[in-house]
């Protein structure tokens, strides 16, 4: 295909690529199915288009057109040269309210579509869960629906006119009156009227086959309408006129409780006399948590609009006295609103898992039967799930009587495939019983077009065939979808997997120790790939500033998955492709979280980059930044943070240091503290011990505090940002939780023949180089997971008897509070997947709790200060992902600290933003969400930033200092005479400090 590519890159101005990880990002789609291309194509334009349809057809290559790729039937994925139009074909030519027209290119993503309608009031009426991704161009390729399609019904009826590209070159403008048609068109329908009157099952969710009724003279004889749905098999679309429908001014949303999906199924129908905008139905399987939602194992989700909040109430309300329900709710915010519609978006993802971690595959993902018949569908579906031993749980646009389900399909072995096809061909024939339509929104691609004849007919099936020979004569365009189709069970993507678990380093508990099963987590539904700004979302934060699939963790998983499956990319951990990929990851485990899917790509990164340089010379911030805690120690152990940070100021010697350490030299270099954390807090113990004796000498009952915390001296608050530490210990000790300092030496156990503990002891010999506690996170996400795991054993027999797995259901038993959250996710998350055979490790894990934690746990009759403030910032990615951030917003709101914390990613991202060559991207990350909420804060702001990067980007890009929620805590309480200032502490610490530096061995034997 060498002259192929070559002829290519003298035709279009677009990008083409034809290297393996241009290949390998489109290989699926959010199908079953995996096919791979020839070559990928960008084009700029539709002369771009043109010339790959004239270089193709000379070379006998077939095209596939491509849009945001979340097609779940297999017809985005092609052998042929893939047309990529979401990098530049994907602007918003014209919208014209007056006639609430827009004209759109197919590349353009809903969304944008939607925010330039939405200030003229105004919207495209279609709207499928992916619409922060998916684009114009696969939606009338697909004809998508969505979830108010009761109110303004499927992509076709929102369709004007259509600019099309023939595979013979021919330009036509598609619409009604046979505007557009290709030559020997409306002569097939001549000869075929009874056919196409009496051949169409009638429902509103018919999206199977081809729409050849549309042309019927009694329909206008719109072929614009009759191409939607045509999945790129007729022509390729190069620019769309769509109609835009007037948004409600107000909307409520109603959640109507049903004992199961069953009973929600035969309700729907009923409410549409109401004509809400959407009836969505779906059921408790497919829930992480249902809080915030009303009793009932199903639900039906009806929205209603008005022109004010009141009217859009009232009818809600009238929804739910007129329907017969468990328990309801009527939800009128709009924040409300959107945390239960994304409740429903996430669907498609979340059902890939079963309640028991088992997968679920597309496939038989959105068959419709008339609404009215929908409850014994229903019925009849689960009884031929059960009769084939298989699982799934329905859910979807139950008032079109559309349903979507992922079922528990062995898509593995021989048997399980024999067994999808049997079920496939038996399940057509139900739902053709039912009258319905083997698609009722994601189209028939390769999932369903072989079982069009149970549908239509061959005869019918037959007419689809001509049809298709008047458009693509040359069978150019997406062969082998909805006419003369492949097999359904051929070309799965899991068939080139290997079959035996590949020896890995971390546990993938949720994926039974298998990193062909994590990988296979993605199927392609692609939320990574949204640009929209939310507070509530952190994936992907380098896709949002590239732009790029290979840059998405759906790129990404491709690529792994391209890796195990060892065609394209074909040397396996060694790979230059995926290491390239993974490079922008900034792993900071948004997906662990946003994905539906769960996807965990910042460690599927870590356990790539240990087999990638095992037993091979690493980049140098490996050993630089990746070994911090390292170096840290030694600096504090040697005394010499004031000589470091001298020399780092020399700027010399400071662009050597980074060049040898491959740091970025756009970085400063941050200054270490001259005295760790640890000292402090071992001579304030002291002092506090020493109040306590003189308390008892003096007959007065000491003042213990109530409970006691181990304070993790983390890397960064001990070396880099102790007063963090320190005013955590004041707050905490205002609250009346002591606050102890982990042992410096390893704890001995010995065990009775039973197993039992038999006694516990410090060594009796102290070590020359006393040990800290570590969370082994930069070795972490430098793929250093061989020291990292020797790392974390170290801090397991450290801490002894305090992570004793038989401690775990004691009431009092100990707790570590851990204020960097990075180190902290690393505890809770990585800690236990690394050393899923030591009971010591899940046993910390489920002992480390953050700062506010801490305080809502311990101390809940505590009252911080009332600060009266407003905050702006960002909340941890980390602490977004895997911590949670429930008890710092009650901590917030209880110190009266007022405002959101923006979402995103502050780019620094640990050792990410000091690499060498990821500035650039680091900025971009840090200017989507961060820096603009704190530029555009009013002046007494108070800057939140609980992470240690995130206070370093802040300083370094906008020369503004980030605090942690302790430090302004703890002013707080300084300001109202609760404390001990912050300098009056540093003044006993100089009077004291020599001496106590004498008295530590000393102190710890004690």
């Amino acid at each position: 295909m060498v002259d192929l590519e070559a002829e290519l890159r003298r035709a279009v101005r677009g990008e083409v690529g034809f290297d393996v990880t241009s290949r390998a990002l489109v290989t699926m789609d959010a199908s079953n199915y995996r096919r791979v291309p020839t070559g990928v194509v960008a084009p700029r334009d539709s002369a771009d288009v043109a010339a790959v349809l004239e270089v193709c057809r000379a070379h006998g290559v077939p095209v596939v057109a491509r849009g945001g790729g979340t097609s779940i039937a297999g017809q985005a994925t092609g052998t042929g040269v893939v047309l990529d139009f979401t990098r530049h074909m994907n602007r918003l030519l014209d919208l014209d309210p007056a006639t609430r027209t827009a004209v759109v290119q197919p590349g353009l993503v809903l969304d944008r579509l939607q925010e330039a309608a939405a200030p003229h009031g105004l919207r495209f009426g279609p709207d499928p869960s992916t619409h922060s991704r998916c684009t114009l161009g696969g939606m009338i390729g697909n004809n998508s629906c969505g979830a108010h399609s009761v109110a303004w019904g499927t992509t076709a009826d929102s369709v004007l006119e259509l600019d099309v590209l023939t595979a013979r070159g021919g330009r036509l403008r598609l619409g009604q009156d046979w505007a557009g048609a290709p030559e020997g068109l409306r002569e097939l329908v001549a000869g075929e009227l009874a056919r196409l009157r009496t051949g169409f099952p009638d429902l509103p969710r018919r999206i199977s086959g081809y729409a050849l009724d549309a042309l019927l003279p009694e329909r206008g004889a719109d072929v614009a309408r009759a191409f939607c749905g045509s999945e790129g098999t007729l022509g390729i679309l190069t620019e769309a006129t769509v109609r835009l429908v007037e948004s409600p001014r107000a909307r409520a949303l109603a959640v109507l409780g049903y004992a199961d999906e069953s009973a929600a199924a035969e309700a729907a129908a009923g409410l549409l006399a109401a004509a809400p905008l959407t009836v969505e139905g779906m059921a408790a399987d497919l829930v992480r948590s249902p809080a915030g939602l009303p009793r009932g194992g199903a639900w039906l989700f009806v929205e209603t609009g008005g022109e004010s909040a009141a009217q859009a109430r009232a009818r809600a309300e009238a929804v739910v006295r007129a329907a017969d329900v468990l328990d309801a709710l009527v939800v009128t915010d709009p924040a409300g609103q959107r945390a239960l519609w994304r409740i429903r978006e996430d669907a498609s993802g979340t059902a890939t898992r079963m309640p028991d971690g088992s997968e679920a595959w597309p496939g038989w993902e959105d068959c419709a039967v008339p609404p009215a018949r929908l409850g014994g569908y229903l019925r009849d579906f689960r009884g031929l799930l059960s009769a084939h031993g298989l699982r799934g749980t329905p859910y979807g646009h139950f008032g079109d009587g559309c349903i979507h389900v992922r079922i528990d399909f062995d898509l593995l072995s021989a048997a399980g495939v024999a067994r999808f096809r049997r079920f496939s061909q038996e399940l057509a024939d139900l739902v053709v019983t039912h009258g319905g339509s083997l698609s009722g929104e994601h189209g028939d691609g390769q999932a369903r077009a072989e079982l069009l004849p149970r549908m239509y007919g061959a005869e019918m099936v037959a007419l689809f065939e001509r049809a298709k020979g008047i458009w693509d004569p040359d069978d150019l365009l997406n062969p082998g979808m909805l006419v003369r189709p492949a097999p359904l069970d051929t070309n799965l993507r899991f068939a080139v997997l290997p079959r035996e678990p590949l020896p890995v380093a971390f546990g993938y508990p949720s994926d039974h120790g298998d990193f062909s099963a994590a990988v296979r987590r993605c199927v392609g539904v692609a939320k990574c790939r949204t640009t929209e700004v939310s507070g509530a979302s952190v994936m992907c934060p380098s896709f949002r500033a590239t732009g790029e699939e290979e840059h998405s963790t759906r790129g990404r998983a491709r690529l792994l998955h391209e890796m195990l499956a060892g065609e394209l990319v074909t040397d396996g951990w060694q790979s230059t492709q995926v290491r390239d990929a993974l490079d922008l990851c900034l792993s900071c485990k948004g997906c662990r979280s946003d994905c539906p899917v769960g996807v965990d790509m910042a460690t599927y990164k870590a356990e790539f980059l240990h087999h990638h340089y095992a037993g091979r010379r690493r980049p140098s911030s490996h050993y630089s930044m990746g070994r911090l805690p390292r170096w840290l120690r030694l600096v504090a152990r040697t005394r010499t943070a004031g000589l470091v940070n001298a020399l780092a100021a020399v700027r010399p010697l400071a662009a050597l240091a980074k060049r040898v350490g491959g740091i970025a030299p756009e970085r400063r270099i941050p200054r270490l503290a001259r005295e760790p954390f640890s000292r402090w807090l071992r001579r304030r113990q002291r002092r506090r011990l020493r109040g306590w004796m003189a308390d008892a000498r003096a007959g007065r009952r000491p003042d213990f505090p109530a409970r006691m915390v181990f304070l993790w001296p983390d890397t960064f608050t001990e070396h880099l940002s102790p007063s963090v530490g320190r005013a955590a210990v004041r707050v905490l000790e205002a609250a009346g939780v002591g606050v102890a300092e982990l042992p410096a030496r390893p704890w001995r156990l010995r065990r009775s023949a039973d197993g039992e503990v038999a006694s516990v002891g410090m060594s009796a010999r102290r070590p020359r180089r006393p040990s800290r506690a570590c969370c082994g996170l930069t070795y972490i996400s430098t793929g250093q997971l061989d020291e990292a795991r020797a790392v974390l054993r170290r801090t397991l027999d450290l801490l002894g008897p305090f992570v004793l797995p038989e401690l775990a259901d004691v009431e009092d038993s100990p707790l570590f509070v851990v204020l960097e959250p990075s180190c902290a996710a690393a505890l809770r998350a990585d800690l236990p997947e690394l050393l899923p055979d030591d009971p010591r490790a899940a046993r910390l894990a489920g002992s480390v709790i953050t700062f506010a934690e801490a305080l809502d746990r311990l101390a809940p009759g505590w009252t911080p200060p009332r600060l009266n403030r407003q905050v702006t910032g960002q909340t941890h990615c980390h602490q977004h992902a895997v911590l949670g951030d429930t008890a710092d917003r009650r901590l917030r709101e209880a110190a009266a600290l007022t405002g959101e914390l923006a979402g995103g990613c502050c780019g620094l991202a640990g050792n990410f933003g000091f690499e060498k060559g990821h500035f650039e991207v680091s900025r971009a990350c840090a200017e989507e969400q961060l820096l603009p909420a704190v530029a555009e804060a009013p002046k007494d702001t108070v800057i939140l930033a609980d992470g240690y990067s995130c206070r370093t980007q802040l300083e370094q890009l906008a020369g503004v200092r980030g605090r942690h929620l302790a430090e302004v805590l703890a002013e707080g309480l300084e300001s109202e005479g609760g404390l001990e200032s912050e300098g009056e502490e540093k003044r006993t610490g100089r009077r004291t400090g020599k001496r106590a530096g004498k008295r530590h061995e000393k102190w710890d034997e004690t």
